[in-house]
């Protein structure tokens, strides 16, 4: 596994359900680290079909989180938000190991999820790493710290990436795929193919601080803190905007969609305004200025971020409006939630 990421195909970006669990059945997978978001990791490939081995700081708080892993599953049927016969799945393909060393002996893949603290994942991944077979993949759950960092105790480095979950992972469909400049292409379509098997979609990113997936909350959090530093808006009333308006549109489209349709020679007028007060924040991104001069101007002419053809705008439109009204309905549906 030496080949660069550089020039990879992309592998497909779905896998159909009724494959999933054949695809994932030959697998052998640990997870290191059996706490909320370990554990739920292991839930989420077990309940994909593979075998799936938990391990932790000794075999009595394995076997512990597996129970809880249980028990939590029987919750979450009676609730319908796992499909009947989900616990019975999860007694077949996980099961806690006595120790890190006999959860990777014969893994395929290994996902790291301990603490964040880049001493502790190095201690694990180095165990890891002398345990495992030198052609297992293996995976770190970080969301921030470095991926070439954490690579440094690693044998066979082309095999490591970031596979970053997100909170709760159960629940959330995307996962975060990172490769450091030495990982190879197999590795990121293997593990492409082995979380798609799993029902997840993923999206890969360069290893730059804090990746995508938090540069982008936390961006948003830290222009949220100081509106409320500022006494501009309460927190909880930025919270209702954030909720019922551009956020309202986050499910089905993502920034540039959102930016095409708007159009974005419009984006370049409002980073004007913004620059009156905020020069330095709000300077308008180049490749934004480089669209807008070439009248690439988003869904209206057909070419921006992400080339909508303008004859495809009607069922643009049709969509959204189909899906902001079943998103309200489900709101309404589901009724406030339990913050106040």
């Amino acid at each position: 596994m030496t080949e660069s990421t550089t020039n990879a195909p992309a592998p497909e970006t779905s896998t159909a359900p009724d494959t999933a669990g054949a695809i994932n059945a030959a697998r052998k997978i640990a997870v290191v680290g059996s706490g909320y978001m370990g554990g739920g990791i292991a839930q989420v490939l077990a309940l994909g079909g593979a075998r799936v081995a938990l391990a932790d700081v000794s075999a009595e708080v394995a076997q512990k989180n597996y129970e809880r892993l249980l028990t939590e599953s029987d919750e979450f049927v009676a609730a319908g938000l796992f499909p009947q016969g989900s616990t019975e799945l999860l007694k077949e393909n996980l099961w806690p190991a006595k120790d890190i060393e006999e959860a990777v002996a014969d893994a395929d893949f290994i996902e790291e999820a301990v603490p964040e603290v880049i001493a502790i994942k190095h201690q694990t991944l180095a165990r890891i790493s002398a345990a495992a077979r030198p052609d297992a993949i293996i995976g770190s759950n970080t969301s921030t710290i470095s991926i070439a960092d954490l690579s440094e105790p690693v044998s066979h480095p082309e095999r490591f990436l970031g596979v970053h979950f997100s909170n709760p992972s159960p629940f959330i469909p995307g996962v975060e795929i990172i490769p450091h400049a030495g990982t190879s292409a197999a590795t990121v379509g293997a593990v492409r193919d082995l979380v798609h098997a799993a029902g997840k979609q993923t999206a890969v990113v360069k290893d730059v601080t804090g990746f995508v997936l938090n540069r982008l909350q936390y961006a948003l959090f830290h222009e949220a803190a100081q509106l409320v530093e500022q006494e501009i808006a309460t927190a909880e009333d930025i919270d209702t905007l954030v909720r019922t308006t551009f956020g309202f549109r986050l499910p089905f489209f993502g920034p540039f969609a959102i930016a095409d349709m708007a159009g974005l020679d419009v984006y370049n007028f409002c980073y004007k305004s913004l620059q009156t007060d905020f020069p330095e924040r709000f300077a308008t991104p180049q490749i934004l200025t480089d669209l807008v001069d070439a009248g690439k101007l988003g869904t209206k002419s057909g070419a921006g971020f992400l080339n909508v053809p303008a004859e495809r705008t009607p069922e643009l439109i049709a969509y959204r409006n189909k899906a902001y009204v079943a998103m309200q309905q489900l709101l309404e549906d589901l009724g406030p939630a339990p913050i106040n």
